[in-house]
């Protein structure tokens, strides 16, 4: 893998080599995780779960919920409450 350049524009933007877009299937939209450390920057893709992996999630969810003793009511609440919060 041949390292490449790049340049940060004023307003922060940085263009990901046209060869690491390629190697990596990143199409415009992608999303990332950025971190940062000393002088290193970290940029991870972030792609949406299967809707098989989300549908085992909210599974999950609702097994815990219901083991907690949590109504759909309650769950319905909470929610409300954090969009509040924000």
């Amino acid at each position: 893998m041949k390292p490449s350049t790049t340049r940060m524009s004023s307003k922060g933007q940085v263009v990901i080599p046209e060869e690491i877009r390629k190697r990596l299937g990143l199409e415009p939209g992608t999303q990332f995780v950025v971190v940062g450390e000393g002088d290193v920057v970290v940029l991870q893709a972030v792609a949406p779960p299967t809707y098989e992996a989300f549908k085992d999630l909210v599974s999950e969810a609702r097994e815990r919920a219901e083991a907690a003793g949590l109504t759909q009511a309650d769950v319905a609440k909470a929610v409300k409450e954090e969009k509040r919060s924000k």
